[in-house]
């Protein structure tokens, strides 16, 4: 057991005995809303600043309007302008971590002669104290449950074998913690790893190509639900340098040493005031309420791999984790550390180690002003960067259009294309998934839709393609989507290793069909190290770079599109500062119980009570069911049937009111062995009620892996419409739960709904839907794509085979597409087509994360 344990004390650093409870909050005023006077203001302060980003212009306006409603009352709006706005937010003293800078220029030698630019400027840096930002994170309320206060190691309740979920259950931590312990004064401490992340960005292409290049920062103790999520917790805290110089000095050796140097030299600068609290332990306040000392470290660092190679002082092309030859990546080799390259450094000259081991031996990182850093091992993997938009989007996908290039003639290699294109764009709607409703055939790739693109790519590219190159594509998608995964455990990193396995057999396709003539690849060989970092760092998902990616947006692109364009550097400065003002607010409001409901809560809070009384007392009404998958209340058809028979009619079923009987007698004896169908149907119940016929229903579920909220929970919708959006009718596809003790497809069933209804029988509401079953076609799942293959069921005399389940029955939606095999699709079919128009389909586990997780 680690000796940094997170142990309370008191605001002077004395351990406080085992259970003893935290000191009581400072300010528990209820009706305190310091700086502003009421609910009202700071809602309406948050909502026009931080939500809508509304313009100074248009505030004005709208207060202005406001206050004409107000005048005949003789009161005001809240705020007479924007500026009284603006200096209510800035009064706050809540989340108050000023901005600072300084400037940094060459001072290294220069010949006589030189008269370069970039050696005269001077390049200015704006910072934030990163140990005021860390504070504010760990005395954060919000999580205060989602945190960690010192290292362990998670193990699974069945087979009691290793698991790696959260930052603090990798053994990097640990080992760190190890260290850290061999000072009696930390005994009992609690550990802060400061993860950082940096990555340029640019806010407008069309008006001069604008870049900035923030730099971020969080704090491991936070769960990775919440990192991902931001809730504050990961902060911007930098905003670095980025010389230019003219044209003719621009890729002079010089220059792009020194502003290579200049990046760490900046880091360092920043970084300065965490360095005595990596030695001596501070008394820091957390959101629990208890005090605790604190001992910083230097975490991961979040970056894409140019970031990396500008991180590890390498050159590029070179692996920043070990020192494979670039010539050979996949070679064995021993791992990069500090000591390894100060003993390089010091032995060898620079040209051998830049030549033997990509080594640029004259930058020095920013970790070695640090202790117990190794920037070597603190580069984390990068599931977007590595894998989807590099192994995946920018190798495999081009190689199978260079491979179809090579391989047919011009005009037929289009023809194909276009057929992958039409495949792709084929593909039925399901919830959450993008469309590409002309391919695949567009410039501006994003990550998003790099990561769209996997989950309908595998069946498009089939029977267009060698089984080798479809195997290469499911075993990299296999390897994605296991270390994407929430939680790892020692299974799931056998599984990863067999996956990488088999994508190095099967790649090699591209290498004998002369598509490549090596994989020394960057992004590809970094999946090799995968396996080391998900023991090192736990689940990667919590240091993809797509957090800071997605942080550029609120940090830096929306702050620069509020702004004049004067200055806008200053501007983005002070709109950070103000954002980060509101969200102390309203975590300082949240931990006083002040922000439950909204500024109408008493009358809401009435009305609530009321529903619920209602959904207790009225059972007749099937609204009100509370269960895993709910029938949408605001999605009744006025036109759909309202009987049987007529749903009948309107479905095309005409035996429905016989499987419905059916229905009745499963649901009124669960405990009869026989199958409804051999039940004569003399014995069955007649229903001639009315029904209530849905457009829709929403399952809910547990997806940590996926976007959910913060607890892990997912909502979809299934729909099943004669008209979706004004237009063609939508039925989408579900999995149905038929015995929960199998693992995987065994124990699920795939249906499509014609129509959700329910009914009262008997006191009793019953929510249901008629659904058309899809008959599995082998007893395992596809060798080529890893996919189970479903046929539509047909029952007597070649007829669809329809059944009416209970709602319960449903666990969620499901995706199919088609097996195109290998005909060229018509010009004329549409997506909507998908499910009518072939013999044969996917089950596609690759839809997303929780399909890859139960349809195996």
């Amino acid at each position: 057991m680690s000796a940094i344990t997170g142990r309370p004390c008191d605001v002077n650093g004395v351990y406080l005995p085992p259970g003893a409870p935290p000191p009581p909050p400072e300010n528990l005023a209820t009706d305190d809303w310091t700086p502003f006077r009421n609910r009202t203001e700071f809602e309406t302060a948050e909502f026009l600043y931080k939500h809508n980003q509304m313009p100074a212009g248009q505030i004005d306006r709208l207060l202005d309007l406001w206050a004409s409603t107000l005048a005949k009352h003789n009161d005001n709006p809240p705020f007479a302008d924007h500026r009284d706005l603006y200096h209510v937010i800035d009064s706050s003293p809540f989340g108050d971590v000023p901005w600072q800078r300084f400037t940094v220029a060459y001072d290294g030698e220069r010949l006589a002669d030189e008269d370069k630019p970039w050696m005269d400027d001077e390049y200015e840096v704006w910072f934030r104290d990163p140990r005021e930002v860390a504070r504010n994170m760990l005395a954060n309320s919000t999580y205060a449950d989602e945190i960690d206060y010192c290292p362990y190691r998670e193990y699974s309740t069945e087979g009691n074998k290793r698991q790696w979920k959260d930052f603090m259950s990798g053994d990097w931590v640990w080992d760190q913690a190890d260290e850290i312990a061999k000072d009696p004064s930390t005994l009992g401490s609690t550990f802060v790893p400061v993860i950082l992340g940096s990555d340029k960005t640019t806010v407008s292409v069309g008006t001069g190509n604008n870049e900035y290049y923030p730099l971020y920062a969080s704090i491991g103790n936070i769960h990775n639900n919440v990192r991902r999520a931001h809730r504050d917790g990961v902060a911007i805290i930098g905003f670095l340098a980025m010389p230019k110089t003219t044209q003719e000095h621009a890729e002079e050796p010089s220059f792009r040493r020194f502003r290579r140097q200049l990046f760490h030299s900046s880091l360092s600068k920043i970084l300065d005031p965490l360095k005595p609290g990596m030695t001596t332990p501070e008394v820091m306040h957390f959101g629990d309420g208890h005090y605790r000392r604190v001992i910083y470290g230097l975490g991961p660092y979040i970056a894409d791999y140019e970031e990396q190679v500008l991180l590890a002082c390498i050159v590029r092309n070179w692996c920043p984790k070990c020192v494979a030859n670039r010539e050979d990546l996949d070679e064995d080799a021993l791992p990069r550390s500090h000591k390894f390259t100060e003993a390089l450094v010091e032995e060898a000259d620079s040209g051998d180690l830049w030549e033997d081991f990509g080594i640029v031996a004259q930058l020095v990182p920013f970790t070695n002003d640090f202790p117990r850093a190794d920037i070597y091992q603190m580069i984390s993997p990068d599931i977007l960067h590595q894998l989807i938009k590099g192994a995946f989007k920018d190798h495999l996908v081009t190689w199978v259009e260079k491979y179809l290039r090579q391989t047919h003639n011009k005009r037929k290699a289009q023809k194909i294309m276009d057929d992958i294109d039409r495949r792709i764009a084929a593909v039925a709607s399901f919830s959450g998934l993008r469309r590409f409703p002309q391919g695949r055939g567009f410039k501006q790739w994003t990550g998003d839709d790099s990561k769209a693109l996997m989950k309908v790519y595998l069946p498009a590219i089939e029977g267009h393609v060698p089984q080798d190159v479809v195997r290469a594509f499911r075993a990299l998608l296999d390897f994605c989507y296991l270390v994407r995964r929430n939680i790892i455990t020692e299974d799931s990193l056998l599984q990863i290793e067999d996956a990488l396995s088999r994508f190095h057999h099967y790649r090699e396709i591209f290498r004998t069909t002369d598509v490549v003539l090596h994989f020394s690849l960057p992004c590809q060989h970094s999946l090799i190290h995968y396996a080391r970092n998900i023991r090192l760092f736990a689940a990667p998902n919590g240091l993809c770079s797509s957090i800071t990616e997605n942080k550029h947006i609120k940090a830096v692109k929306e702050p620069w599109r509020r702004s004049s364009r004067f200055n806008a550097l200053g501007q983005i400065l002070l709109t950070n500062q103000r954002l980060d003002k509101l969200s102390a607010l309203r975590v300082d409001f949240t931990r006083r119980v002040m922000l439950t409901g909204t500024c109408l809560s008493a009358a809401n809070v009435l009305v609530l009570q009321a529903f619920v009384q209602l959904a207790k007392t009225r059972r007749k009404c099937p609204f009100f069911q509370i269960i895993n998958v709910i029938l949408n209340i605001f999605t009744e058809g006025k036109a759909r049937a309202q009987t049987v028979p007529a749903l009948a009619d309107e479905l095309h079923i005409p035996h429905l009111p016989d499987l419905l009987r059916r229905f009745l007698f499963q649901q009124l004896h669960p405990d009869d062995p026989r199958d409804p169908s051999d039940v004569p149907l003399a014995e069955c119940p007649l229903y001639l009620g009315k029904i209530a016929v849905f457009n829709s229903a929403s399952s809910r579920f547990y997806a940590p892996s996926d976007l959910s909220g913060i607890g892990g929970m997912r909502t979809e919708h299934i729909r099943s419409c004669p008209s979706w959006r004004g237009g063609h009718s939508r039925n989408d596809c579900v999995f149905v739960n038929t015995d929960s003790n199998l693992p995987g497809m065994q124990g699920l069933e795939v249906a499509r709904v014609c129509a959700f209804f329910s009914f009262q029988y008997r006191g009793e509401v019953y929510p249901c839907a008629v659904v058309h079953w899809f008959d599995k076609i082998s007893d395992a799942a596809d060798e080529d794509t890893g996919m189970w293959v479903v046929r539509p069921g047909e029952g007597a005399n070649n007829t669809a085979e329809h059944a009416i389940i209970h709602i319960d029955a449903i666990y969620r939606a499901a995706h199919l597409i088609p097996m195109y095999g290998t005909e060229f699709l018509p010009q004329e079919l549409k997506f909507y087509h998908s499910y009518d128009a072939f013999r044969a389909y996917y089950v596609n586990k690759y839809a997303d994360h929780h399909a890859f997780e139960i349809a195996f």
